[in-house]
């Protein structure tokens, strides 16, 4: 009972420490840390349903703006052996407990998966690797029109032909720029929602809304077409609704 109980309490501990240091970072830089508090364990397990989907089989996976590893978390035991892992995150200070994460997770012990920690923006990432599944945590809505196009452009890029991208943004945001931001922030939020709907005619494949979350949270599921060229992908099927 009081290993059990000293188990719960380091872990309400570390989520506590967790929830606080989001907020510190977000005070800190908007453009890393677009968050105030970690995913949810609803939004975490949405955002890695590819990775269930795959059913064991060996994996290239890369997660971007991992942040404490909320998602991390639930994305390592989805990982079959042979599977491979990079996480990438532009905070020093969270790179540095994904670095303790990645090293002491069981999962990965023995080598049968690999993960490896970057610090960086995803947009520099040195690597010729393609991903069969991208998890992104960015905080796309905080970015100018230019990095969000950026950013969506390397992730098609990283992405194996039939790969899939996993995203998330928080519900109601626009709502509430119009309400406490200017005139010229509201339009920035505006002009990043409609390259991001470019990017939903052409590739998505599935919506969902996470109302489980703090705040509630949509979550967009993208895959890069097996063909080479993706202007021919303009007039894709329609998303999936909501469920």
């Amino acid at each position: 009972m009081d290993d059990w109980t000293n188990s719960h309490d380091r872990v309400l501990a570390q989520r506590h420490a967790e929830g606080w240091m989001f907020l510190i970072e977000a005070a800190r830089d908007l453009r890393t840390t677009g968050a105030v508090a970690p995913s949810g364990k609803a939004l975490a397990r949405a955002l890695t349903d590819p990775l269930r989907a795959a059913e064991g089989r060996p994996l290239a996976v890369l997660e971007a703006g991992a942040g404490t590893g909320a998602v991390t978390r639930a994305v390592i035991p989805q990982l079959g052996p042979g599977s491979r892992l990079d996480v990438v995150d532009a905070n020093p200070r969270f790179t540095e407990g994904l670095r303790r994460l990645v090293h002491h997770h069981p999962h990965l012990a023995g080598g049968a998966v690999r993960a490896r920690v970057h610090q960086g923006f995803v947009e520099e990432l040195d690597t010729s690797r393609r991903y069969d599944v991208i998890v992104s945590g960015l905080p796309l809505t905080n970015f100018t029109p230019r990095q969000a196009a950026a950013v969506m452009d390397r992730y098609l890029e990283l992405l194996r032909p039939g790969g899939t991208l996993t995203y998330f943004a928080y519900l109601g945001t626009r709502t509430a720029r119009s309400l406490l931001s200017s005139r010229a922030e509201f339009r920035r939020h505006q002009q990043v929602d409609e390259i991001m709907t470019g990017y939903h005619r052409r590739y998505a494949t599935g919506r969902w809304t996470v109302w489980a979350n703090l705040p509630p949270a949509r979550v967009w599921q993208l895959r890069r077409p097996e063909a080479v060229s993706p202007d021919a992908f303009a007039d894709r099927a329609p998303v999936r609704a909501d469920r």
